[in-house]
């Protein structure tokens, strides 16, 4: 309990130390990690030679996208980020985002902070059904790698590439596979209630059972599966 109070304030620490993270304010930061998890999605589409293959994105049950995760530390390093999972559903379409947490802790020495956007491409129902009743932790409740990169990747032909999910990190406009083993991937109720409504869960979310949904989620969603085909 005491270490994750530690690597809670270690980060807040970090970002209160470091100007460019609190510079950008909008009246909704909710709709703005929905913004910013887009725009990492549209990049992707940008590097098409040394970004995420087609055909794990074509094959994906759940994609997260987290914008921005922030690695602070100097021999306890600790990462925090906020972003957004869809899931495919059984008629081939993509969910409606529910909001998530990722927390991870490293140890060594690793002075600074830095931000990283963080990417999972989710390839099997498990860790969905996990996320859905929780959360759940990356290379001990389920299989995770990183990722491979390039456009000409076959997943379907290449055995070692077997795991549950792919994690891929995006640092100065570069994708690359990234080890994520610890890391922690859990639901942020209070974010899915503040935008959705209230008593909303990520069943729901999942299942489409939303009276409004944003703009700017619509937007997503819409990208997804632009991006999917």
């Amino acid at each position: 309990m005491r270490s994750t109070y530690f690597l809670r304030a270690l980060i807040l620490l970090g970002l209160v130390c470091w100007p460019s993270i609190g510079a950008a304010q909008t009246a909704n930061p909710d709709i703005q990690r929905v913004q910013r998890a887009t725009q990492v999605l549209e990049q992707i589409v940008m590097a098409p030679d040394r970004g995420i293959p087609k055909s794990l994105m074509r094959g994906a049950r759940a994609i997260a996208v987290i914008p921005g995760v922030v690695k602070a530390g100097l021999f306890l390093a600790g990462r925090y980020g906020e972003g957004l999972i869809s899931i495919r559903r059984t008629d081939g379409s993509w969910s409606l985002p529910a909001f998530i947490r990722f927390v991870g802790a490293s140890f060594g020495f690793q002075a600074g902070v830095s931000s990283t956007d963080v990417i999972l491409v989710f390839r099997t129902q498990r860790g969905v059904h996990r996320l859905v009743h929780g959360e759940f932790t990356l290379g001990a409740d389920i299989a995770v790698a990183a990722g491979p990169v390039g456009r000409y990747f076959n997943a379907g032909t290449t055995p070692r590439f077997n795991a549950e999910i792919y994690s891929y990190s995006r640092s100065q406009g570069l994708f690359a596979g990234v080890a994520l083993n610890g890391a922690r991937i859990s639901i942020d109720d209070a974010a899915d209630q503040r935008l959705y409504g209230q008593y909303v869960t990520a069943r729901r979310v999942f299942e489409g059972q939303i009276d409004q949904v944003p703009p700017a989620v619509q937007v997503f969603r819409s990208k997804l599966e632009e991006y999917t085909k």
